[in-house]
């Protein structure tokens, strides 16, 4: 695969907006089908928009978080099952960053820039909890490892190139193994059946004795033994699409009253949307929406500001905002996608009009972590000055 390589933040966004709008047309289509998006996401690769954290001293545009961030809500707002299917790729593309050696950090990097995607073999079923990885990296005598056990949730893994691994090695410590995707052993099945974001192909990895290069390995508990912005990043972009889901759940809701819905006979008006009922409603709606924008740039900054000088203070402030803002955009993506049919009228709810698969991706995609603990982590701060773990979900 050739991939046009992006040279700056101005690009990117010219190209995220472009694609959005590309891929805005054929969003109901794909999910009524259940119709996985290889061929846009082909197109991803092939536009450059999946290299443009690589750092510029080996090639990339290196992009601000910001501009990261605003890539993620274009595309959500288009889609919000194709526009989760890269984060972890973004993800991992952090850890090579943070933990690759030299010539680990040439050779992804090089892989991306040539429009390789990385999936995500991460989350378990059954533990005790999130982080309660049983998955295992054992190690030979030449250096090598074997990797063995299941893995469930993986987005991204189906379409990608590399599938990095969350496991556990020596000592129980986590490190993630980069395993290609046609490796010996490995074993990606399409079993996902969510409600919502249907063509994300979250289904299930198997590693039966995958072998490993020890030079595909990387130390990621290291990641959490300083300050870091491994879990900033990664819930910034889960947030970016929450936003975005809020915003093309308005933008449609807005488009079918204009076009579609009926005046209620008391309102004395003669078409929907001048009814100063339903304006009063979809004015409190977009405040939602612009306050989740709001909140996201926000913490886009925060992250930037942290990322030029990182500290434990600059990380919590980091953390922390993208805590707030992930709340109010996952607010606003429930409610506008509910509320979409409350201001559209009875006609909106036809199964063919597909208008539920904003709510059903809203719903499914801010499951991802509990809000409730983010709260919590705020409150923590503000009367105690407690500073939010190093877990890497905050």
């Amino acid at each position: 695969m050739s991939a046009h390589v992006i040279a700056d933040d101005a690009e990117a966004l010219v190209v995220a907006a472009s694609l959005a709008a590309e891929f805005r047309a054929g969003a109901s289509a794909r999910d009524t089908e259940r119709r996985l998006p290889r061929a846009e996401l082909d197109r991803l690769s092939v536009s450059g928009l999946l290299a443009v954290t690589v750092p510029a001293d080996h090639g990339g545009a290196d992009v601000s978080a910001g501009t990261l961030a605003e890539i993620f809500r274009l595309l959500g707002s288009a889609d919000g099952s194709l526009a989760q299917i890269p984060q972890s790729h973004f993800a991992y593309a952090n850890v090579i960053g943070r933990q690759g050696t030299p010539e680990q950090r040439k050779f992804f990097f090089a892989e991306l820039l040539a429009g390789r995607r990385f999936g995500n073999a991460q989350s378990e079923a059954g533990g005790k909890h999130v982080q309660d990885i049983r998955t295992r990296l054992e190690p030979r005598p030449d250096g090598s490892y074997v990797l063995t056990g299941v893995k469930h949730y993986s987005t991204g893994a189906l379409f990608a190139d590399w599938i990095p691994v969350l496991a556990r090695a020596e000592g129980d410590r986590l490190h993630v193994a980069y395993v290609p995707s046609d490796a010996p052993g490995l074993t990606v099945v399409d079993d996902w059946d969510g409600l919502g974001q249907r063509t994300t192909a979250s289904g299930t990895v198997r590693l039966d004795g995958v072998p490993v290069p020890g030079d595909r390995v990387l130390p990621h508990h290291l990641t959490f033994e300083g300050p870091q912005l491994h879990g900033a990043v990664a819930q910034l972009l889960h947030c970016a699409i929450d936003a975005g889901i809020a915003a093309g759940a308005l933008a449609e809701a807005a488009e079918f009253v204009r076009t579609r819905s009926r005046p209620w006979f008391e309102s004395g008006v003669e078409t929907a949307a001048e009814d100063p009922l339903l304006i009063q409603r979809f004015g409190e709606l977009a405040l939602e929406v612009r306050a989740s924008e709001a909140l996201l740039r926000e913490a886009a900054r925060s992250v930037d500001a942290a990322r030029a000088d990182l500290t434990d203070d600059t990380a919590a402030e980091a953390s922390l905002a993208v805590a707030a803002a992930k709340v109010q955009a996952a607010r606003a993506a429930v409610e506008v996608s509910s509320a979409l049919f409350e201001v559209s009228g009875a006609r909106s709810a036809l199964n063919s009009l597909n208008l539920h698969r904003h709510w059903r991706d809203a719903r499914t995609h801010t499951l991802h972590d509990p809000t409730r603990w983010k709260i919590q982590h705020l409150g923590r701060f503000v009367l105690n000055g407690t500073r939010p773990p190093r877990h890497g979900l905050l």
